[in-house]
């Protein structure tokens, strides 16, 4: 990377040159540096430094990871469950939020750990109390799309102070959750860019 820092525009011939290697011998590293974005190539140019710094191309890469590329399985349930079984779902499937659904399988309502823990709280009987009565309604729930950025939906994850998002597509009677993003799919991405 320094040759073609104090050299370039430098042809791979003259840094094979320089290094005592054959240019057949630098072709693997040469492209590696190019694909990571520390060196651009042009034909019968040669190859010339960016000048970005890794955090400049880290930041550039944050800026192509979609929610699709990352988004999971939703758990969905009816507005009319009960509350105790909200509980057991959210257990049964090891998710902390679940999204409520109504009877046109549209997004009505989102339910957290906290918010069925608050229900839990005193002597309610859980198995008589649908989830409807606690659970966060629309317009006041916080949703994305296929196409959003991801490093959005963590900037809202983080304002919004939430475990996850509906990932929504609009239908005729409202929004129909078709995925989720959570803290855990946040960080596969970040861990994924790590290993990259």
């Amino acid at each position: 990377m320094q040759i073609v820092k104090d050299n370039g525009p430098i042809t791979g011939e003259r840094i094979a040159d320089q290094l005592s290697l054959t240019r057949a011998t630098l072709r693997p590293d040469l492209a590696i540096l190019t694909m990571a974005g520390f060196l651009d190539a042009r034909p019968r140019v040669g190859y010339f430094y960016t000048g970005k710094s890794g955090v400049q191309l880290l930041t550039e890469n944050l800026q192509k990871i979609y929610v699709k590329d990352y988004q999971s399985i939703p758990v969905v349930i009816s507005e009319n469950v009960s509350v105790y079984d909200a509980i057991c779902t959210m257990f049964l499937e090891d998710v902390g939020t679940l999204f409520v659904v109504d009877q046109h399988s549209s997004l009505v309502g989102v339910l957290s750990r906290k918010d069925l823990l608050r229900a839990s709280i005193g002597k309610q009987e859980l198995t008589s109390i649908p989830v409807n009565i606690i659970m966060t309604r629309m317009p006041n729930i916080t949703m994305c799309e296929r196409e959003d950025l991801l490093i959005d939906i963590a900037k809202k994850l983080i304002e919004k102070q939430i475990d996850a998002l509906p990932v929504v597509k609009k239908s005729e009677n409202g929004f129909e959750v078709i995925g989720r993003v959570t803290k855990t799919n946040i960080t596969k991405a970040f861990v994924s860019l790590g290993d990259e």
